[in-house]
């Protein structure tokens, strides 16, 4: 039994080599292009550029400038003119009345704060529906 398995095996593995090869066609034989045959291209021209001015004595580099405000130039493009409502929106609400580092001020520790505890907290941080996850209870 082992005898006929091999030469089935043989018989088998001949037969799927002798369709790779031959004048028929086969997997080798195929049309490729040849990789010899390399023409030349025309050289790439540059054409001369007219609109280039001459960099000013001690003005900074352009690659030599802060990305993060490059960044911040790009995306927003500075400051936008105000609209009149906008501005009396604005004053009415008290910006000039603001301190100038407010937002310092507020992590300071100096700053006033109302501890509310932790039971407001529990509510804020409670889900939204009136289930069992969402009720809150008091330690006692």
């Amino acid at each position: 039994m082992r005898k006929v398995i091999l030469a089935a095996a043989t018989l088998a593995s001949a037969l799927a080599l002798s369709g790779c090869g031959g004048k028929s066609g086969g997997v080798f034989n195929r049309q490729r292009p040849d990789e010899f045959a390399v023409s030349r291209q025309a050289p790439l021209v540059i054409p001369p550029d007219f609109a280039l001015t001459p960099p000013q004595p001690g003005a900074p580099r352009p690659q030599e400038a802060d990305s993060s405000t490059q960044a911040l130039q790009a995306l927003f493009g500075g400051r936008a003119q105000r609209s009149a409502g906008e501005t009396a929106v604005i004053s009415q609400a008290g910006a000039n009345n603001a301190p100038a580092g407010v937002r310092s001020a507020v992590g300071d520790p100096a700053t006033n704060v109302v501890d509310k505890g932790s039971v407001t907290r529990d509510i804020i941080a409670a889900p939204a529906g009136a289930g069992q996850d969402a009720t809150v209870t008091t330690p006692q």
